[in-house]
């Protein structure tokens, strides 16, 4: 029997298998919470660093003179310029409706397409989360996330995915009348993902990819 105590934690690992140990170990590498926990608190100690140094950096200022009782000259005015944001901006600052004449759509088979960044377009977003397209709801809803991705149109619902993830990334969301099934896991905390592919090993059509950064 061999073992090992985490040294973050203080959990003991047994197995009789020393290679299974170590996959074991692994594992709970990822998803230690103490150890996360320090990560998360480095992480955060080192963006007040840095927002405190911003703070003290100081700004060189320009004055502008002008002649006594003359107004001043169109240089000294800062100037407002007017701009139209791009078609792709405002693609991604709108919130995409999940209900719409789409209904002539049938369910997609698994597995996603790995390499559908380059090939589909974003369709825009909702809350905050990337969709691309095609999109045309209620019967197809196309693809959904950045590093955290489930091809709606293939997904089924089953909720393995929002059982095994360890930080919580999904919830449910509805999508009545999409034919695959009308209720969604929503990768509303993609932010939190550690990249530990549990979702993307127990998805049964194989609708999820992961992205690890």
């Amino acid at each position: 029997m061999t073992e090992y105590i985490c040294e973050d934690c203080g959990s003991l690992l047994t197995h009789l298998n020393p290679t299974t140990l170590q996959s074991i170990k692994e594992v709970h590498s990822q998803l230690c919470p103490v150890k996360r926990q320090k990560i998360l608190a480095t992480a955060e100690a080192e963006k007040l660093k840095r927002a405190s140094s911003s703070r003290n950096a100081t700004i060189p200022m320009q004055a502008v003179q002008t002649a006594a009782g003359a107004p001043p000259s169109a240089a000294s005015i800062p100037q407002q310029v007017a701009t139209t944001p791009s078609s792709n901006e405002a693609a991604d600052s709108s919130s995409l409706k999940l209900t719409g004449t789409g209904t002539d759509h049938v369910a997609a088979e698994g597995p996603i397409d790995t390499g559908f960044k380059s090939k589909r377009q974003p369709a825009g977003k909702f809350k905050g989360i990337q969709v691309w397209g095609p999109y045309d709801p209620p019967g197809q809803l196309g693809i959904w996330g950045t590093d955290v991705c489930v091809d709606f149109d293939i997904c089924i619902s089953d909720g393995a995915c929002i059982d095994a993830c360890p930080v919580n990334v999904y919830e449910w969301l509805e999508t009545p009348g999409h034919p695959a099934s009308e209720r969604k896991p929503f990768m509303i905390r993609e932010k939190d993902c550690i990249f530990c592919l549990a979702c993307e090993n127990v998805c049964p059509p194989q609708a999820i990819k992961i992205f690890k950064k």
